[in-house]
């Protein structure tokens, strides 16, 4: 039975002081609202990682890095090792998101060191996938999709890559103008299980947590949750409203 689960990914938002009101906010709805059927994540910037993971200790709200280090220690200037971020009680890092692939060049080999470092010190990875519009239009996504596996964790043993949470980001949906239907995003889940099953079978496919990672809302989640190959949630602008957030969690 694999987990459901929906990630708020704060990105470069918040001060210190707002992320921990938010934090508590988070908590106090998610305590309100007694059994969800899914683990709510924060994922909130790096300088607030502590502090949050101390505000949610006990509750069952866990704690993700928003990227990692490639490298284990060493003369790497600005850099956050996987072995720090554990160290303070996070469960998850994301790793490849859109915007460090297309912002900071965090290129498909990196992408794979730091996958093996996550893993390494005992974090699970949140692996981001998606293709951008050209490649939408082009009609390539599901190569562009499947490139992205193979390369960043198909090298990975069977044991190691049950550790692994997706999220699919449809890059050409967001900020774009362009929607994704409910129909695309389980098409494109789909092909990832079948994907993820011809490499490690489909017992581990099954098992397998895929997120969507589109412009997901209240609005629009219970549809999108309804999907059988949707599992939740990595969710950007609306997961900086706890009561907007909740909402989506509330959708499984």
């Amino acid at each position: 039975m694999r987990k459901n689960i929906v990630a708020g990914n704060w990105k470069m938002n918040k001060t210190l002081q707002e992320g921990v009101q938010l934090a508590a906010e988070v908590r106090k709805q998610v305590e309100a609202s007694g059994a969800l059927k899914c683990e709510v994540v924060l994922a909130p910037p790096f300088i607030h990682l502590t502090e949050v993971c101390k505000v949610v200790a006990g509750s069952g709200i866990g704690v993700s890095a928003q990227n990692c280090a490639a490298e284990t220690s060493g003369a790497y200037t600005g850099e956050v090792s996987a072995a720090m971020i554990q160290s303070i009680g996070c469960a998850y890092t994301l790793i490849g998101h859109s915007e460090r692939r297309s912002y900071y060049g965090d290129t498909d080999q990196i992408l794979s060191k730091k996958v093996k470092m996550a893993l390494a010190n005992g974090l699970k990875p949140i692996f981001c996938i998606g293709e951008v519009l050209a490649e939408r239009e082009s009609g390539i996504h599901f190569e562009v999709v499947k490139s992205q596996l193979e390369k960043g964790l198909f090298d990975l043993t069977t044991e190691e890559f049950q550790n692994i949470v997706l999220a699919y980001e449809p890059v050409w949906a967001i900020g774009t103008g362009k929607t994704a239907s409910s129909a695309q995003a389980q098409e494109i889940h789909a092909f990832i299980r079948r994907t993820i099953e011809l490499k490690y079978g489909a017992q581990v496919a099954q098992n397998t947590t895929i997120l969507y990672g589109g412009s997901c809302n209240d609005a629009n989640a219970a549809e999108l949750f309804a999907c059988p190959d949707v599992d939740g949630g990595l969710i950007g602008g609306a997961s900086l409203v706890a009561e907007k957030f909740i909402k989506i969690a509330q959708a499984f």
